[in-house]
């Protein structure tokens, strides 16, 4: 390494990096890959950088949503949301990841160090070695993250003048955690044999009526969760969503409880909480069990197994030892998702894990920051003890964190009077703030894309219009020349992927990938930047109760994404005989300077294949009617779906920056 390798950077804390890496690769494609870190730091980095003459001056830098590796993007972890070394290469850029600092998916008890300024130190270094290699120069520089990466991606933005753009996407607001989950874990608990209605009714040819059939207990607690902005469309995956987020609930438990131990009390004994007056439903849903472990199950165990880890953080080094399950003597006859299972004896007694699946008698099983160092001690024989007590407070924990500034919490409200007991104090900031080192400001120096999909139910998507609103607020007329709000439909919080064994119809043909617009964003900043050309205007929208309502026309809609208006025999729900035609129409337009259509698909049965494809499609038209005809051969009833792609230049070859939609219809054979 040259002597640029010890020049000192703006953090006095990361002043002496080191490489132990350097070589060229030529896999997945050629690049020039460099490892290393910061001495007497747990700063670790990653650096890809292409041939010089595929270099043109920036880099992109993806921002992960916990600490823990710096190889996640070498790795294709990322190629879900546009972070492959092929799509670098080609916009011209190198590729910068860290570790974030730690060596733990925990941020420790400096966030700032998770929060931004790892990240800004790696990306300031990274311009030293591009120096090294490629000449004199300072790079442009893109940070880019979702979810808790995009909480991240914002602080580096606000706090730092690292990079000159950014993209942060499925983004949060400061009061997110823990709201966005404790309502939603309500109504599964209160809804989860009711789904399947509900999600009939909202789908295409559906009655539209989704509250039809429900008890009064069932309808409030769907009327909550929609009012706190979780979209319905997203119920159809309410298994995954569970699984995923109690996977979450094992991240942030530790810290609630931390912040706020009371409640957990008073929960079950003070007037006006839920538990102190239960209703049925939840005092039957109460677990607490006593049992003895059998065998801890570590990560490779669990593979062997067969057994789907569901944890929700990268297993780095200093977790290899904590288990990942545990096969105990025997379990209850309930659902035990989101319940503490604490040690009572043994090594690692006093500490605790919570359940994020249970079967046969096998459970599951999280940790939070608080716990995991004592966990790895746990051994065959300990006692434990499950209890769900603290799961099922915490699903009524929004009621009691109304906020004035957020409308979502209105419901709470009557006649000025909030109906519910109040916590002492709001701890959304205090649970945010630790996983991105600030709270939102909205005040930044460089140009930003915000990203949000309309079917997130993670990050849901009043959140994305709320940070637009803050940064139009304390930016004023300014923020139009570098800030961007870009919806995108029928995409949730993570890429869609089709199991086996999965029923049909199956996740892609419901939802799509918003990778094509994470890609496009990331391009669209780099030329806003470098060149001064304004990507195409925000998507314009309304927040009515809680949900984010756009306009079905691409014209009036705006962002980037094509719009899709599917018929069957005219409508949007055909019934017809075995073996009779079925007649679709598809009407496609891109919104004004995103483009044209590249690609349109079609899926008849279900399965996800969109085995048939229109051809001749040569990417010259922005709108466009494509037909199809279709007879079905089994009775029963089927939905239908083509996908659409764009692409900014109409490049077909290309398979960067495709931008996806797809519409949807039910057709009825009998």
């Amino acid at each position: 390494m040259s002597a640029l390798w010890k020049t000192t950077l703006k953090d006095p804390d990361y002043d002496k990096p080191y490489g132990d890496v350097d070589e060229w690769r030529d896999e997945p494609i050629r690049h020039r890959y460099v490892h290393g870190g910061f001495k007497d730091t747990d700063l670790r980095f990653s650096f890809y950088f292409p041939p010089a003459e595929q270099y043109e001056g920036r880099f992109f830098q993806p921002i992960l949503a916990v600490s823990g590796t710096e190889h996640a993007f070498g790795s294709g972890t990322l190629n879900g949301i546009g972070g492959s070394i092929a799509f670098a290469l080609d916009s011209g850029a190198y590729m910068v990841e860290s570790n974030l600092g730690r060596l733990t998916p925990y941020p420790g008890e400096d966030s700032t160090i998770t929060g931004f300024r790892a990240s800004a130190v790696t990306a300031e270094y990274s311009r030293i070695v591009a120096a090294e290699m490629y000449g004199e120069h300072r790079p442009f520089g893109y940070c880019f993250g979702g979810s808790g990466g995009g909480f991240k991606t914002m602080s580096c933005m606000e706090n730092t003048e690292a990079w000159e753009g950014g993209v942060p996407f499925i983004i949060g607001g400061p009061q997110s955690l823990p709201n966005v989950f404790s309502v939603q874990a309500h109504a599964m608990r209160i809804l989860w044999d009711k789904f399947p209605m509900i999600v009939d009714a909202i789908d295409p040819g559906g009655s539209g009526d989704m509250y039809a059939g429900l008890s009064a207990e069932e309808r409030e607690a769907l009327a909550e969760v929609t009012g706190m902005g979780f979209p319905p469309r997203a119920w159809f995956d309410v298994h995954r969503i569970a699984a995923g987020y109690t996977g979450v609930w094992s991240m942030i438990a530790d810290n609630m409880i931390k912040l706020d131990p009371q409640y957990f009390e008073d929960f079950w004994s003070v007037p006006g909480y839920l538990g102190a007056n239960p209703t049925e439903s939840l005092r039957q849903a109460r677990v607490q069990y006593k049992t003895r472990v059998v065998s801890p199950i570590l990560v490779d165990e669990a593979k062997q197994l067969g057994i789907a880890t569901g944890v929700a953080i990268f297993r780095t080094e200093a977790m290899e030892d904590i288990p990942v399950a545990l096969r105990v003597e025997g379990l209850p006859d309930a659902n035990l998702m989101g319940a503490m299972l604490s040690v009572k004896s043994g090594k690692a007694a006093g500490h605790n894990f919570w359940i994020i699946s249970a079967h046969d008698d096998v459970v599951m099983t999280g940790q939070g920051e608080a716990h995991f160092e004592g966990l790895s001690g746990i051994a065959a024989g300990d006692e434990v003890l499950i209890d769900n007590s603290v799961y099922l407070a915490f699903q009524t924990y929004h009621r009691h964190q109304v906020h004035p500034n957020y409308r979502v919490w209105d419901q709470f409200c009557k006649a000025g009077q909030r109906v519910y007991p109040q916590r002492p104090n709001l701890i959304g900031t205090s649970m945010s703030k630790p996983g991105s080192g600030s709270v939102q400001s909205g005040r930044f120096a460089g140009k930003m894309i915000v990203v949000e999909c309309l079917m997130d139910e993670a990050a849901y998507p009043w959140q994305g219009a709320w940070y637009d609103e803050l940064v139009h607020r304390v930016q004023g007329p300014a923020a139009d020349d570098k800030f961007r709000l870009w919806l995108v439909d029928h995409a949730m919080h993570l890429a869609p992927w089709v199991g086996s064994d999965d029923p049909r119809p199956v996740r892609t043909t419901r939802i799509v990938s918003y990778r094509g617009v994470i890609e496009q964003a990331l391009r669209d900043v780099a030329a806003w930047v470098e060149h001064g050309v304004a990507p195409p205007a925000s998507t314009t929208y309304q927040v009515v109760d809680g949900q984010v309502l756009v306009s079905a026309k691409a014209t009036e809609r705006n962002g980037v994404q094509p719009t899709v208006d599917l018929t069957a025999n005219g409508g949007t729900r055909a019934d017809v005989a075995v073996g009779e035609p079925v007649e679709f129409a598809a009407a496609i337009e891109v919104p004004l300077g995103a483009g044209t259509v590249v690609v349109a698909e079609w899926d008849f049965d279900g399965s996800g294949n969109y085995a048939v494809r229109e051809m001749g499609l040569d990417g010259s038209a922005s709108r466009l009617n494509v037909w199809a005809s279709h007879a079905f051969t089994e009775p029963g009833t089927y939905f239908p779906a083509i996908r659409v792609r764009s692409q900014r230049h109409g490049n077909t070859a290309k398979p960067h920056g495709q931008v996806q939609n797809l519409g949807r219809v039910r057709v009825v054979v009998e």
